[in-house]
């Protein structure tokens, strides 16, 4: 039997993306139809950003292990949270939930270990961008990091919070963030970090001046993985 998979959703969008890549992606390990029991709670976005615009770390924290415990009340066996700022709250999680998490940030590091990057492009909220997430796990791995200037931060932010958390994504903003990737790659960089839930609904890996690491789907398909007993 495969694990439950307890989903501590923030933004919907993101989450909504998790949750179909979980399901999308099981039967080719699992068989025609079948995928892991899942279930998902989240808070509403706007407690979570009360916290997070205060610095309230601890409040964040307060409401992932409440989905948590609910999630372990129904039966989940482990949590996934597809929501890379919230993460920087990580810490003050883990030691006191009733259930195993995984770490969004450290799918990403695993991913770009194996495909050889060694300079990566680190893109998300702008309390993402400037926190300790993704410095810590890529400098566990061994993997160096560059993040946009102060203006294009308050932009990349400004388009996560007023579009794509609200299923709006203009191509436009699509066009943006390609040329920050780009200006990203002409300080060396050799892969960028879709490091916000969302952002893989917007940027196409086709198109993209550089490959990418979507953050989203490398949590689910760790997520399925650890659920059937592949990690």
């Amino acid at each position: 039997m495969a694990k439950h998979i307890g989903i501590v959703a923030c933004s919907a969008e993101g989450a909504a993306l998790c949750y179909r890549t979980i399901c999308a992606e099981a039967p080719c390990l699992m068989g025609e139809h079948m995928h892991p029991e899942i279930s998902m709670h989240t808070h509403p976005l706007g407690r979570y950003m009360a916290h997070i615009r205060a610095g309230d770390w601890k409040g964040v924290a307060d409401l992932m292990l409440s989905s948590a415990e609910k999630l372990a009340a129904i039966g989940a066996e482990f949590a996934v949270c597809p929501d890379n700022t919230i993460h920087q709250a990580f810490g003050l999680v883990a030691g006191k939930s009733p259930i195993p998490w995984l770490h969004i940030a450290e799918a990403v590091a695993g991913e770009a270990k194996r495909r050889g990057f060694s300079r990566l492009a680190v893109l998300g909220t702008k309390y993402l961008m400037t926190g300790p997430v993704y410095p810590e796990t890529l400098e566990k791995f061994g993997i160096a990091w560059e993040i946009p200037d102060e203006r294009q931060r308050e932009r990349i932010d400004e388009i996560i919070f007023k579009e794509l958390v609200n299923g709006i994504f203009p191509d436009k903003s699509r066009r943006y963030f390609n040329a920050v990737i780009d200006r990203l790659k002409k300080r060396g960089c050799d892969a960028a970090i879709l490091g916000c839930t969302e952002i893989p609904l917007i940027v196409d890996p086709n198109d993209c001046p550089l490959p990418t690491l979507d953050s989203t789907r490398l949590l689910a398909r760790a997520a399925l993985k650890t659920a059937i007993g592949e990690e």
